[in-house]
């Protein structure tokens, strides 16, 4: 096989080449140069950091005949011999598939042979957390006082699980992840070396999906020159990492900040159909977001924006977005990316996300604002004074605009999302309800969401904003925010109402309804009955007189178009 992947062509053969990790390589440079090297170390950090480049150009570096220098040569016999692997004085070892006691104590007993071709003898030993705790007790002794032709170089991504007695004999460096500025300007030369044309934002996505690991990086890189043709562009690897385009971003985010559900949903849904991960999806949101509040608090720092390319349409929307939002947004992504990890369904959980997104609005008592209270205390006593007004002189109702508005109803329709209000349905409910059956229904409904929680984690996260709002012995009606959680809703209702039958006692059917058409059903409902009652002759002195004063005086103050009463 005559091709090699970038990372096998481009690994770090000095340490000028090791991306990232200044404060351990000039450490490393002036302890050779000194001649001050100690006999063990311990390189931690993330994957694809260079712990074992790092390991490999060491050992090049005391071996090399021109030492002491800070670089290795990489001319020498020395140099040429250890980096194709026929030198045998330096021994790389994978912990991993060699993790016994009888691995290590073949170690020990040749560590006291001199070196053959070379001055020192180097171990490295890749992976060394998942060695056995016989093994490691057996690596003690040697590793405290190897003879002097011996250097340990421990590599490992779990530092926490190697035994302190271990750590205590050792140097240790802690590699960090590779900045994503760092990864491109690699990137750049790795490519210009190799005669390969690609867009550097493409570049800025490569890294980003990386994660901070350099080889992570050139390996997308890559799958991305082999996807593509002759030049490689931002979709090309939009389709190899799965990512996002920042445009897709935007849209997504403006939609949100507009309170456009229909957009925002759209937008995810063409994502999804398009087969981009979902847990990405949501990742490159919290990274976009956190870069767009970034450069609202700090707009010199734009180099160290990690998602976003501060554009005009970047710049923009940062100008326009209110930080107290795009950090509750943040924070309502970081809890929707937990949930996404124990469920087989993430595009519901993404789409409660974005309803909770537009839903939830800056308090007014979290930011009180003096002169936007003045002016809604000016508006409200405004209103006060002109219902005191029509309360003395109400306007005179002519008879066939009367008998227009007894007869108005709400027409069943559907919306947008598909879902017809079954309002016939909720109607004979209404004439079958009951007060006892909607407490009952209700004092079992904490208990039921804990049980539905365990049971079917999504059908709860759609119940969560619903409220029980009225029942008779064969249905319940339960009001939700938006019409899509209706339909949601019915999705699962083969779930729901077996488990709500077993903790009422009785086989209730749920009906969905959006909570403003409720409201205004529930108020026809209330007029045709109190039009019936009147018809009849029956009097509702009775029922005023035994109303809640609370009510009755809140009545008086703003009168009965701005009270809603409920139970």
């Amino acid at each position: 096989m005559s091709y090699q992947a970038l990372y096998r062509v481009w690994r770090p053969r000095n340490f000028e080449d090791v991306v990232g990790q200044t404060h351990i390589t000039r450490t490393l440079q002036n302890a050779i140069a000194q001649d001050k090297f100690s006999h063990a170390y311990l390189f931690s950090g993330p994957r694809g950091t260079g712990k074992t480049s790092a390991a490999k150009i060491f050992s090049k570096a005391v071996n090399c005949e021109k030492a002491p220098a800070k670089e290795p040569c990489n001319e020498c016999s020395a140099c040429l011999g250890i980096q194709d692997g026929s030198i045998s004085d330096v021994i790389e070892i994978d912990a991993a598939s060699n993790n016994g006691v009888e691995q290590i104590r073949e170690i020990r007993d040749k560590v006291k042979y001199a070196p053959s071709a070379v001055s020192y003898k180097v171990y490295i030993i890749d992976e060394v957390h998942m060695l056995s705790i016989g093994a490691f007790n057996a690596l003690l002794k040697t590793l405290e006082e190897p003879p002097k032709h011996v250097i340990f170089i421990l590599a490992t991504t779990e530092p926490h699980k190697i035994p302190l007695t271990i750590i205590s004999r050792c140097q240790r460096f802690d590699f960090k992840r590779i900045t994503q500025q760092a990864m491109v300007d690699r990137m750049e030369k790795i490519v210009e070396a190799e005669n390969v044309a690609i867009e550097r934002e493409a570049l800025e996505i490569v890294a980003l999906s990386a994660e901070g690991g350099m080889r992570d990086a050139l390996s997308l890189l890559d799958q991305a020159i082999s996807y593509s043709e002759e030049e490689v562009m931002v979709d090309d690897v939009l389709a190899v990492t799965g990512s996002v385009s920042q445009r897709k971003l935007s849209e997504v985010i403006e939609a949100l900040n507009d309170q456009d559900i229909n957009q925002a949903l759209s937008v995810v849904d063409e994502l999804i159909q398009q087969g981009k991960d979902p847990g990405r999806f949501v990742f490159d949101l919290i990274y976009y977001l956190r870069d767009i509040l970034l450069f609202q608090s700090a707009p010199d720092l734009q180099h160290n924006l990690e998602r976003a390319i501060p554009d005009d349409s970047f710049k923009s929307m940062s100008e326009r977005l209110k930080p107290q939002w795009v950090q509750q947004t943040i924070r309502e992504l970081n809890k929707c990316q937990q949930e996404m990890k124990w469920t087989t369904s993430p595009k519901v959980f993404i789409e409660i996300a974005v309803l909770n997104i537009v839903d939830k609005q800056p308090s007014a008592e979290a930011n009180p604002d003096s002169e936007a209270v003045t002016k809604l205390s000016n508006k409200l006593e405004k209103m006060e004074q002109e219902l005191a007004q029509l309360k003395a002189n109400p306007p005179a109702q002519t008879g066939a605009a009367a008998a227009s508005s007894s007869q108005k109803r709400t027409p069943a329709r559907s919306n947008k999302n598909g879902y017809n209000v079954p309002y016939d349905r909720i109607r004979i409910v209404l004439s079958e309800a009951s007060k006892e059956e909607l407490k009952q229904v209700q004092g079992q409904w904490p208990a039921f969401m804990d049980r539905l929680k365990q049971t079917n984690a999504p059908a709860h996260a759609i119940l969560l904003n619903s409220r029980p709002s009225a029942a008779s012995t064969k249905a319940l009606i339960v009001a939700f925010r938006y019409d899509i959680h209706c339909s949601l809703a019915l999705e699962h209702q083969t779930t729901i109402e077996p488990l709500l039958t077993e903790f009422t006692g009785k086989p209730l059917t749920i009906i969905p309804i959006p909570v403003q058409k409720w409201k205004e059903l529930r108020e026809e409902y209330v007029k045709k009955q109190k039009n019936n009652d009147e018809e009849n002759g029956e009097s509702s002195e009775q029922d005023e007189k035994e109303e809640d004063p609370l009510i009755s005086e809140a009545r008086k103050l703003a009168g009965d178009d701005l009270i809603e009463i409920q139970d």
